[in-house]
């Protein structure tokens, strides 16, 4: 793949492809996660759906994302039109999430959700390639930790929204409100221009000197760099999905319902509040300190915050305490895709990293749902399933101390 090298000084997006990426960051946070939690309630509480039912198309979703990475990823590397890929995932998400409405009967939900799953997959690719494509890599931490930044304020108005609808209005709104996201994102999509998006940077597959490469996917698997940082991520999920779920269980025991409601909602805005500014602390920071110093910072929030759930069960307690969790993944969210990038620079094979990568954070998502529980139901005692949450966090950030180097000015 010889051509002239590629200059990636100078790039200067318009302002009007630097407004869509920040208004794509927006709408696309709710997108990505479709109904979730609310299409629990609305099957039980409107449609009286038994548990086992409601708890297969739930995880429907999860199963069909984590096999749809890896494709997607590929998908998404190989893409000329990398914004076409991406809208048609909104235009999937539009029209699977209502649909669950009009017709609910198991298979319909069913198959709704795994395309809204499989959609999914190339939302964190699809950003992150257009992203890169856009602004070239001299570029590229400060521009994630904005994007960062608007997806969790994004997040934040749709939870609000979702709450004011499904209590005002009825609950099968909530997922109309879903589709309008979705017509908004593939409308502030468009707003990148197409002509902005260089394809080569999008992938990676420029080299520090400005030529073309592509290495086989098998190269980058087996690169140790690669390897070690999918189980950083897999512990990381692993100590990090159940923490929040057991404190709404640890609520709901000692709160009551409705209290319990009002709590969750808290700890759940608190942390995406805390998660802008931190966001954008990590983007500018990234580049100025180097990737490792600032993920540390995200790593280390995380088993501390374990620790300190298990002093006490008070709800105000809690609610500080969670505003952890903005520190630690709000980090998280901006680091990760940033090391990803310097680990496949000029490979052409970002896009479907991240996949895989991202494979290691289900996998963590669902031996943290799994096995905290049964720490709890073990030791009769939220405390120590933070706790062991905690000692998992705590590998992930030794494996990454002692296991990676800096990845931010060349290979490790």
């Amino acid at each position: 793949m010889a051509s002239a090298p590629i200059d990636v000084e100078h790039r200067e997006p318009s302002t009007q492809s630097k407004r869509g990426l920040d208004w794509m960051n927006f709408f696309l946070a709710d997108v990505r996660d479709g109904v979730g939690p609310f299409l629990a309630i609305y099957l039980l509480a409107t449609h009286s759906w038994s548990a086992s039912a409601i708890g297969v198309v739930m995880g429907a979703m999860g199963v069909a994302t984590g096999l749809a990475q890896i494709p997607a990823g590929q998908w998404m590397d190989k893409a000329e039109n990398k914004r076409l890929l991406l809208i048609l995932a909104c235009i999937a998400v539009a029209i699977a999430t209502p649909m669950m409405t009009i017709v609910t009967t198991f298979p319909v939900v069913l198959a709704c959700q795994i395309i809204v799953g499989a959609a999914a997959a190339f939302i964190i690719p699809g950003i992150a390639s257009i992203t890169l494509g856009v602004v070239g890599p001299k570029r590229f931490a400060p521009r994630t930790g904005r994007n960062e930044a608007f997806n969790h304020a994004g997040n934040i108005v749709a939870a609000l929204i979702a709450g004011l609808v499904g209590h005002y209005l009825a609950r099968e709104y909530i997922f109309w409100v879903v589709a309008l996201w979705s017509v908004f994102s593939a409308l502030s999509i468009l707003m990148v221009r197409a002509n902005e998006i260089d394809p080569r940077l999008a992938r990676g597959a420029v080299t520090d000197t400005g030529e073309l490469h592509v290495s086989s996917f098998r190269e980058v698997l087996t690169d140790r760099r690669v390897l070690i940082f999918f189980f950083v991520v897999l512990l990381f999920h692993f100590g990090n999905a159940a923490m929040l779920p057991l404190v709404g269980q640890e609520l709901t025991a000692n709160a009551g319902g409705s209290g319990a409601a009002l709590w969750m909602s808290a700890c759940i805005i608190l942390a995406q509040a805390v998660m802008i500014p931190v966001a954008t602390f990590a983007g500018k920071y990234a580049d100025i300190w180097g990737r490792k110093p600032v993920f540390l910072i995200g790593l280390i929030a995380l088993p501390i915050r374990g620790i300190l759930y298990g002093f006490s069960d008070e709800p105000w307690y809690l609610l500080a305490v969670q505003a952890l969790d903005g520190v630690g993944a709000g980090i998280f969210g901006v680091i990760w895709v940033l090391i990803v990038a310097d680990l496949t620079k000029g490979t052409g094979r970002y896009a479907v990293t991240l996949g895989v990568i991202n494979v290691g954070h289900m996998i963590g998502f669902f031996l943290s749902q799994t096995l905290a529980g049964m720490v709890v139901d073990a030791t009769d005692s939220y405390r120590w399933g933070f706790w062991f949450l905690a000692g998992i966090a705590t590998l992930a950030l030794l494996l990454f101390q002692f296991g990676m180097k800096e990845t931010r000015h060349g290979p490790a």
